[in-house]
């Protein structure tokens, strides 16, 4: 009996910043992993993220799990630029007292 290989393209592609997108969709492959890290099911993450297909949330779990070391690398990559991102923000932008002048722009009518 013959074997036909099979080969299966990954619903992922690489957006303008190089964030790896799933399917057609927005949905990062850093929120679909992470889910499946924190004990999501497939059929809980479809449900979660409506626009990702069942069957594109299978293989990339199945991606994730065939490529671990590259992908947690990319991970890992990507969550130290949201650091970097996350403290020029912060380096811009003194946020103290920010609820107390929030407030007081309220209570004085100012949008």
């Amino acid at each position: 009996m013959a074997v036909a290989e099979l080969t299966e393209i990954i619903p992922l592609h690489t957006d303008k910043d190089g964030v790896f997108r799933v399917g057609r969709t927005r949905v990062t492959l850093d929120t679909i992993v992470g889910a499946f890290k924190e004990g999501a099911t497939a059929e809980e993450i479809a449900y979660q993220y409506p626009t990702v297909s069942l069957a594109d949330i299978y293989s990339v779990i199945s991606y994730y799990l065939r490529q671990k070391t590259e992908v947690d690398a990319y991970l890992k990559r990507r969550e130290k630029f949201s650091e970097e991102i996350r403290k020029q923000n912060e380096s811009r932008f003194d946020a103290t007292g920010i609820r107390e002048r929030l407030l007081a722009r309220r209570e004085s009518g100012k949008n």
